[in-house]
Parts: C-alpha cells; sequence; structure tokens
C-alpha cells in the first residue's frame, strides 16, 4: 500500500481497513467473494470495529471502579435473592426502554453495587452511554457548582446521560443546597432516563440524611412511580469475595 492510500485511510478513521489491508487482497485473489460481496465483507468488518471502539469509550466514560456482569454475580451464595426476578428485569431490558428506575437497597456487601454496574454495563453494550457516580462525589460536585455557578451545566450533563448509577446513598449527611440540586437532578431524570441507585437504608430512613421531610416525601415518590426496588435487606455480606471482571 502507498503511502498516499494510508493517509487517506488515516484520514478517514478506516482503522480496520487499513489493519486488514493485506488480508483483504488475500481474499479478493482467491476469488472465493464476489466484488459485491467482498465489499460488503470489509463495511461490515469496519462498522464492527467501530462499534465495538464506541461500546469501549462509553465503559470508558462511566467511570465504572470496578466492572462487573450478571454472569459472574453469586447467586448461589445468596439465597434470600430472587434470582428470576433480577435476571428476568435485566433480559426484558425495560429498565433502558421504558426509562424505569432500579433500587438496590440492602445491608454493606450484599452485592448491591455489583448487581447496578452489571445492568449499567448491559446498557452501554446495547448503545447507551451510562455513568457511576458515588452519590458523596454527585452532591460534591453539585454543591462545588454553586460555587462557580456552573450547576446548571453540571445538571444538565447528568440529566442527559441515558443510564445513572447513584451509588452508596445515605452514606453521608448534605447540606439544604445540595438536597434542593440533587431532588432538581431527580426530577429532570423523572420518566426520560433510567436511574440506578444503591442504598444501605430504607425508604423510611432517608429523611435522617436528607434533612428535609417534605423534599423526601417528593423525591421518594417520583423514583418509586416508575421503578422496581430491589429488597436486599436479608441478604447476606459477599466480601471479600466477589471479584471483578476482567
Amino acid at each position: 500500500m502507498d503511502e498516499k492510500l494510508t493517509q487517506m485511510l488515516k484520514y478517514l478513521r478506516l482503522g480496520g481497513l487499513l489493519g486488514n489491508w493485506d488480508r483483504y487482497l488475500s481474499i479478493a485473489q482467491k476469488g472465493n467473494y464476489s466484488h459485491a460481496r467482498l465489499l460488503e465483507h470489509v463495511v461490515e468488518q469496519e462498522y464492527q470495529l467501530k462499534k465495538e471502539n464506541a461500546r469501549k469509550m462509553r465503559l470508558t466514560r462511566a467511570r465504572i471502579p470496578e466492572k462487573y456482569v450478571i454472569e459472574t454475580f453469586p447467586f448461589d451464595r445468596q439465597p434470600k435473592l430472587n434470582k428470576k426476578k433480577i435476571v428476568n428485569m435485566y433480559d426484558r431490558f425495560d429498565y433502558m426502554e421504558k426509562c424505569r428506575n432500579l433500587i438496590f437497597m440492602g445491608p454493606t456487601g450484599t452485592g448491591k453495587t455489583g448487581l447496578a454496574t452489571a445492568f449499567l454495563t448491559h446498557a452501554i453494550d446495547r448503545g447507551y452511554n451510562g455513568r457511576f457516580v458515588p452519590f458523596a462525589e454527585l452532591v460534591e460536585q453539585l454543591y462545588q457548582s454553586v460555587a462557580d455557578h456552573t450547576e446548571a451545566r453540571v445538571i444538565r450533563s447528568f440529566a442527559a446521560t441515558d443510564c445513572l448509577v447513584i451509588d452508596e446513598l445515605g452514606y453521608v449527611e448534605v447540606e439544604p443546597v445540595q438536597v434542593g440540586l440533587f431532588f432538581t437532578l431527580m426530577n429532570k431524570r423523572h420518566k426520560k432516563k433510567t436511574t440506578l441507585i444503591t442504598s444501605n437504608l430504607g425508604f423510611s430512613q432517608w429523611s435522617s440524611f436528607l434533612k428535609n421531610d417534605h423534599l423526601t416525601a417528593a423525591l421518594i415518590d417520583r423514583l418509586t412511580e416508575n421503578s422496581h426496588v430491589v429488597n436486599m435487606k436479608n441478604c447476606v455480606s459477599l466480601r471479600p469475595k466477589l471479584d471483578p471482571v476482567t
């Protein structure tokens, strides 16, 4: 391949075609493909490569700390968890297609984050964009945005995410301004985007860290209106045996 053609392929970002040029020439020379079929094969390969690269980019941008998948979740060690219900929600995929929230509640170490991450990864694999953020980090970003007057931009960014995982809701107390901004974000996502929440506290305890009974009630009302709630309060801790997938 001459330098001019190489540069053109690079400019067009046809990395698959560039990297497989000699292989495609060999296929053409063997004559097993018609001209039309060979072109279709090249386009299909380039399409699949770009799809996979885009998936990997979405996965990177999601900032998932440990990548879990549903196939490796140790349901056998959580007999109190309804495996059939979880897998059915996962396979139906209506949590994304119908913008339904998923709320995982239970003690620390029971696998809530692993399940939420698996559902997030599933959405990313199916073409949606996603984001994983601990609750403490989210409210801190919202709080800092007030100081530099960027709260509208920060809220808009999180509100636009197709699938947002908010992990460990309830581990930190928040200031009134943070509660208001968090409510605004959840309100913007209501029935428009999917939010996955993990919490070690039941709904009746949320007012203990949100410190606003009115907004807490309104938040729970919106979250549960179109949600699947997975109660894991009777589940046992899996730590430190839940290993991430490589």
